[in-house]
């Protein structure tokens, strides 16, 4: 694959586009033929599947330089699947067809997340070079220096009240301007703040909260309303534990738009039926959008929380910003790439490691929820 791509390189640039072209087809006719002749019957898409089976895993690994005894196993295990789609319940082909569109995506997860996750947990347990199993040295650094838990709980912070006070925001948002005049016009000014990136909003929010010595003038917004009102400069990003939650207001700033989305587009598929039935029974509004409304969009309000709290979790382009983590504001994402630029891969892979076990539980929960709707559905 390496020379591949080398040879590309070395191409006209012209006769680079024709190579990536054709390279785009062949993807495009390989999606077809699992579309259209993989699960036909007869002698000869037979005969195309076996030499499928048998070619197709042998060719990957020639591509990628392999060993010949790994391109003779892989070619074996092809041809063991091709009997197994053979006796498939849904028939022959049906496999075959089920394994060509997942391939992709399997590969894509294996190099993507579960091999760089594994080689992540086995980083965590091993020196700042990798060359050396220190046990959970690594670990006991973090837990033993108060700064390290400073950050940590920075983090928890952050996915206690950026997912909340954001979900809130955006249900009450959607609630009010249904159904109202220029609605559409409201939803695209709290939606907004979703086109821009983090880093984006956060130089954004960075000048907002800028301060200046007293008697300068102002450049940053709510200084210049404090002075305004007679007050003093406030150095925002330096008061700690408040600063903290002013980078928070950023990202509720921006997840809003994204929670009054969601959560817009499931109010409108509460059925009618049940709201002016509630009407008939003489339920306030209060009450309606309690016993009625919430319930009817409980699924919509678990994506956005776990949505919002899983991005709360790993945020980095907030803090690295707007303070680098300076004045006690670091989390753990931050506070990974920190470890990681001075050259300690043990110990930003430890990090790596604790946040993925506080992602992992709202991950699982959020499956659990899902299998449920499926089983009620």
């Amino acid at each position: 694959m390496s020379d591949f791509l080398r040879w590309v390189s070395t191409l006209n640039p012209w006769l680079e586009i024709l190579v990536i072209v054709g390279v785009f087809l062949l993807v495009v006719a390989l999606i077809l033929f699992f579309i259209e002749i993989a699960p036909r019957p007869g002698r000869m898409y037979t005969t195309i599947r076996l030499a499928a089976c048998v070619a197709f895993p042998a060719l990957f690994l020639w591509l990628l330089q392999s060993y010949q005894w790994a391109i003779g196993a892989a070619a074996v295990l092809g041809l063991i699947f091709f009997f197994l789609d053979k006796r498939a319940k849904g028939g022959e082909g049906s496999l075959f067809q089920l394994f060509g569109f997942m391939t992709p995506a399997i590969l894509l997860l294996l190099v993507g997340l579960i091999v760089p996750t594994i080689q992540t947990i086995f980083q965590a347990f091993m020196n700042s070079r990798g060359t050396t199993f220190v046990g959970w040295d690594n670990f006991v650094w973090i837990f033993s220096q108060q700064q390290n838990v400073r950050v940590i709980v920075n983090t928890i912070v952050w996915v206690l009240i950026a997912p909340v006070v954001s979900t809130i925001a955006g249900l009450a948002y959607a609630y009010f301007i249904d159904k109202t005049r220029g609605e559409r016009f409201y939803k695209i000014l709290v939606f907004m703040p979703m086109a821009i990136s983090f880093v984006g909003a956060s130089i954004i929010w960075r000048f907002v909260y800028t301060a200046r010595p007293a008697g300068e003038e102002q450049i940053g917004f709510l200084n210049q309303v404090i002075v305004w009102f007679g007050g003093t400069p406030v150095n925002f990003l330096a008061v700690e534990p408040w600063n903290t939650l002013f980078l928070i207001v950023v990202l509720i700033w921006i997840q809003t738009g994204f929670a009054m989305v969601i959560l817009s587009a499931a109010i409108k598929g509460v059925p009618t039926e049940q709201i002016e039935a509630a009407e008939l029974d003489g339920t306030n509004g209060w009450q309606r959008f309690i016993n009625v409304i919430v319930p009817g969009i409980r699924p919509a309000l678990i994506v956005v929380l776990t949505t919002i709290s899983i991005a709360s979790l790993k945020v980095f382009d907030i803090v690295r910003t707007m303070t680098g983590g300076a004045n006690n504001t670091s989390v753990i994402a931050n506070e990974m790439y920190t470890q990681f630029r001075s050259f300690e891969a043990g110990r930003s892979a430890a990090f790596a490691v604790i946040l993925f076990v506080l992602v992992l539980p709202i991950v699982i929960y959020n499956a659990i929820q899902l299998k449920k709707q499926r089983e009620v559905r």
